[in-house]
């Protein structure tokens, strides 16, 4: 549900939406102008990345919430959307409106029909663990993961977790309703090596806690023991370390839409406290890396993506370097997107298109269905 604010919360968002956010939206659209021309890039979706950047690092996670629509308020307006617009697949179950209620208080949210998919991906969308999903999530998943079945003629469903957001929630809950939704999912009879995880920013965090899991079982988190490695995992921006130390931070925090401000923010909403050294275990750059050496036994295929212009590009190209130099870890692809900051994936499921991350994600969804890689 959206939070409601108190009436002295309503005035203080109201003077900042009024009074500070337009003119600071007016500087970072005029400093990504700038920063695009001179390192020659196209300046649409920066733009979009420059009014987000001022919304992240100006409210708080409450005053998000209050004015996000719900997730599954948010997934049920897409489904009707999209049934208005794909009206050969309004009457089928690929475009119902199909929730399914789980333990931990985990939802999932299905894009495609569960009844007769062959393959399953399993999402986790972004956010900083505050922000509620965005349709582009939503349009990002029928779009490269849905549409490559389509075009492989291979049924794949996706379930799109809704986890609890913080404050509310803290650390570990996030990964325990993660772990309960994909043991769930194998347990009706859907192979490990059929099963995609995944998502970003802070989708991408989580997805690469849950592999961390199974290598390594958080203490608080019963274990889920798996028969075979999972089919795959995709990363995209992922958000993998507490440190906003790198120099990508200092480089690319004036036109990516994160900065050290709101990852500082997000670390601090995340964890209560006294939380301590468990804390580390959210962060796969943060924990003892010898998990990597074993991730192998439980995944066979693994896609990161990030952009050259955003804050996390130095940990994303650390981590999958420190991964092919393990033992028996599982096939990497990297994907450095050269024009893309953070997660542009989803700013181009925002707007509706079939841009360069999307096209790149398809590809690798639809060379996985085909076994190719």
């Amino acid at each position: 549900m959206s939070y409601t604010l108190s009436t002295p919360e309503k005035l203080a968002l109201y003077m900042r939406l009024v009074l500070i956010a337009p003119w600071q939206i007016l500087f970072s659209v005029f400093r990504v102008l700038v920063i695009t021309q001179i390192r020659r890039i196209p300046a649409s979706l920066f733009l979009v990345s420059a009014i987000l950047k001022v919304v992240l690092g100006t409210l708080s996670s409450r005053q998000i919430q209050h004015l996000s629509p719900p997730t599954r308020e948010t997934y049920k307006s897409w489904i009707q959307k999209k049934k208005a617009a794909e009206t050969e697949l309004a009457t089928t179950n690929v475009l119902s409106y199909d929730i399914e209620f789980l333990e931990s208080d985990a939802t999932l949210l299905w894009v495609g029909s569960r009844h007769v998919a062959k393959k399953i991906v399993l999402f986790f969308h972004g956010g900083g663990y505050v922000a509620p999903l965005l349709p582009g999530h939503l349009e990002w998943c029928w779009r490269t993961y849905v549409a490559a079945g389509r075009e492989t003629d291979i049924e794949v469903a996706v379930a799109v977790l809704e986890y609890q957001l913080c404050p509310e929630a803290k650390y570990p809950e996030q990964l325990r309703q993660a772990v309960t939704a994909l043991a769930h999912i194998l347990s009706r009879n859907f192979p490990p090596r059929n099963v995609i995880i995944g998502g970003d920013s802070a989708g991408g965090n989580l997805a690469a806690q849950v592999l961390c899991h199974l290598v390594e079982p958080h203490p608080s988190i019963p274990e889920l023991v798996i028969s075979e490695p999972l089919g795959g995992a995709f990363l995209v921006s992922p958000w993998l370390t507490q440190s906003t130390e790198d120099r990508s931070f200092l480089k690319n925090s004036p036109i990516d839409m994160l900065s050290a401000k709101t990852v500082d923010k997000s670390t601090k909403e995340l964890f209560p406290d006294g939380h301590g050294s468990l804390s580390k275990l959210a962060f796969p750059l943060d924990r003892d890396r010898a998990w990597m050496r074993r991730l192998g036994s439980v995944l066979s295929h693994m896609y990161v993506t990030v952009g050259s212009h955003e804050v996390f590009l130095d940990q994303v190209e650390v981590f999958v370097d420190e991964l092919r130099r393990a033992e028996c870890t599982p096939s990497i692809r990297f994907d450095l997107q050269t024009k893309q900051a953070h997660d542009f994936i989803l700013l181009e499921s925002q707007r509706n298109e079939d841009g360069e991350c999307i096209q790149a994600m398809r590809a690798w969804m639809r060379e996985w269905l085909m076994k190719k890689i």
